[in-house]
């Protein structure tokens, strides 16, 4: 399974201050934005374009645009804190959402709402979720895009554990990975280690 490790340096540097106990929710949501366009980018660095040609306030200019679609689907509700630095640098994304509930004993998964735009068949759907730990919530993400029709799929995390890059690739080989880091592992409780903590608490301060 592709991994691709986005080693930016400002990417870096992100993490970092996203890592820090003492960092504030609004700090913690603007870093959220900043470090969510720079994996952005990179996951749709071979999406296919074609030549248009456009007129300036000068003469005309040959160009390239996108030429594919891109859905963007959160994984509630940890994902929508990178919703929007996706619909910043993509704004004719269209958007679904997936709600799953972790079981805090078992770390299970369950789907407590799901809904997706039409065509995924032919789009460039990808999955934002910060955290990567068991595997478990991204397998069963994309267990229900595949079931809806998606064949072209990436996963955007910010923090990933061996453990869930394990558990994606033993489900879903051909999907592509975005992260900045793998840490060490899970610790008992089934938290990344060294992780962040519990990042939609962080980032909505609850």
């Amino acid at each position: 399974m592709p991994v691709h490790l986005v080693d930016h340096p400002l990417a870096l540097d992100t993490l970092v201050r996203l890592r820090d106990v003492k960092t504030t929710s609004d700090q913690y949501r603007e870093l959220t934005r900043h470090i969510s366009f720079l994996l952005l980018a990179e996951a749709t660095r071979d999406l296919p374009t074609k030549a248009v040609t456009v007129q300036t306030p000068v003469a005309p200019a040959d160009g390239r645009v996108l030429d594919t679609q891109i859905v963007v689907v959160p994984v509630l509700r940890a994902g929508l804190g990178m919703l929007d630095a996706v619909l910043a640098l993509a704004p004719r994304a269209r958007v679904g959402h997936i709600g799953l509930q972790r079981d805090e004993s078992t770390a299970v998964a369950s789907k407590y709402y799901s809904k997706f735009p039409d065509g995924l068949s032919d789009a460039c759907v990808i999955i934002v979720d910060p955290m990567l730990a068991t595997g478990g919530s991204a397998v069963f993400a994309l267990n229900l895009l595949r079931d809806a029709g998606a064949k072209n799929l990436r996963l955007i995390c910010i923090i990933a554990a061996p453990e869930g890059i394990a558990e994606v690739e033993r489900h879903h080989p051909d999907v592509h990975i975005y992260t900045p880091v793998i840490d060490q592992g899970l610790n008992p409780h089934k938290f990344i280690v060294p992780g962040l903590g519990d990042f939609g608490d962080r980032l909505y301060g609850t």
